[in-house]
């Protein structure tokens, strides 16, 4: 019995390892000394909000993680996570008299830089601050790729699998911003899907029959139109998946773009063609590498341009790819992971384990003086901590009994 209740500790600890690690690779991946201003737009960072320099939802602001760790110290600090193409606000004029220590000098304003009501502390569409005392559902949070706000899982408007299963997530509001998507969707991201054209051939014998000649000379369906519903329309799709076109070397291989250039088609409207759809409800959970299904035609490219999601483009841009530069290329060492490098194994996951039931700890403190309305004194923390010893004492001594 013993063995297995350390074995089931042992991967908690294992877990909360991996967990420590990914939130570590987030801040790795940005610059804890330097101001990120004089590096403009920054394609992803740490990005912060402060709730002390600027509390009104009027004028939301962000800072890098230097600022927030130089020039904010002490101040109410609430993590955003990463944002994209973001520029440092830190002591322009949404903070008054208020300036940078790192980079005094900056525009009054960075025109580029876009706001949700993350800035504020508020999250989903329910609106609700995170943490959320209010809340008692321990619901997971998932960002959207796109407009990059969070949501609690049970108001997706879908069933979530695995996170494992899956790398990222686009809300309904920002599919429907991005309606061709849903082509994708209905071909590349979790189901359930269904065929068009089943349905089609149960209403076949009510068309016309010279409807099929028209539908020889019409052009291949454009990017913008819902699929056909049409019987000869049906009988095309139905040739289409007896006789499906093969896919090139470089499609295997992840190249569809060298691919797409050498046949000169529109991935897009080939996917449409074969009239897979899916209900347009809820978010959608895509697998990993999706994006490289993504068809790059120049007139794809403008619509990505039109919608201002040219990033979906850029494989770089995910946050998986921003964690790992983070721990292939991280900007400092965090220093409990250079603590931890020193260590063998069994010391590793003793500070794991230690950090991991402290943070536990110092949370269920904080949210108690919260729910009784408590002021966080001096002499409080000071109990808590002896409190923490007094534990660890008596688990050391039943340890040697």
């Amino acid at each position: 019995m013993a063995t297995s209740k350390d074995d089931a500790d042992i991967e908690d600890i294992l877990a909360n390892e991996e967990e420590l690690e990914r939130a570590l690779c987030v801040l790795a991946g940005s610059d804890p000394e330097n101001c990120s201003y004089s590096r403009g737009y920054v394609k992803r960072q740490a990005v912060f909000a402060c709730n002390t320099c600027t509390p009104s939802a009027a004028e939301p602001a962000g800072i890098c993680l230097a600022c927030a760790n130089k020039c904010h110290d002490g101040h109410d600090i609430f993590e955003l996570y990463t944002k994209r193409n973001f520029r440092c606000d830190c002591g322009n004029s949404k903070f008054g008299e208020f300036k940078c220590q790192l980079t005094p000098t900056k525009d009054e304003e960075n025109i580029r830089n876009q706001y949700n009501h993350n800035f504020s502390g508020c999250y989903c569409t329910c609106d609700r601050p995170y943490p959320d005392t209010d809340d008692q559902a321990n619901d997971e949070m998932i960002q959207c790729v796109v407009c990059e706000d969070w949501f609690h899982s049970r108001h997706l408007g879908c069933t979530v699998v695995e996170p494992e299963e899956l790398q990222e997530m686009v809300c309904e509001a920002c599919m429907n911003k991005v309606p061709f998507l849903w082509t994708y969707a209905a071909h590349f991201a979790v189901p359930p899907v269904i065929s068009v054209s089943h349905l089609e051939e149960e209403v076949q014998d009510e068309v016309e029959e010279g409807a099929e000649k028209q539908e020889d000379s019409e052009p291949c369906q454009s990017r913008n139109e819902e699929p056909s519903t049409s019987a000869e329309h049906t009988k095309q799709e139905a040739a289409n998946r007896s006789s499906p076109c093969k896919r090139t070397h470089d499609e295997m291989t992840g190249s569809p773009a060298k691919a797409m250039t050498k046949t000169a088609a529109c991935r897009l409207n080939e996917l449409q063609v074969q009239g897979l759809e899916r209900l347009r409800q809820g978010a959608v959970l895509w697998p990993y590498s999706w994006r490289s299904e993504l068809c790059t035609c120049t007139g794809c490219k403008k619509a990505y341009v039109a919608a201002e999601v040219q990033f979906l483009m850029d494989q770089s841009d995910t946050i998986l790819a921003y964690e790992n530069k983070g721990l292939d290329e991280p900007f400092g060492q965090h220093p409990l992971m250079a603590l931890t490098n020193s260590m063998d194994r069994v010391q590793q996951l003793e500070v794991i384990y230690g950090v991991n039931e402290m943070t536990t700890a110092i949370t269920a403190f904080l949210d108690q003086c919260v729910a009784e309305g408590k002021t966080v004194t001096a002499d409080a923390v000071h109990q808590f901590f002896e409190e923490l010893r007094a534990r660890k004492r008596r688990r050391t001594n039943a340890g040697y009994q």
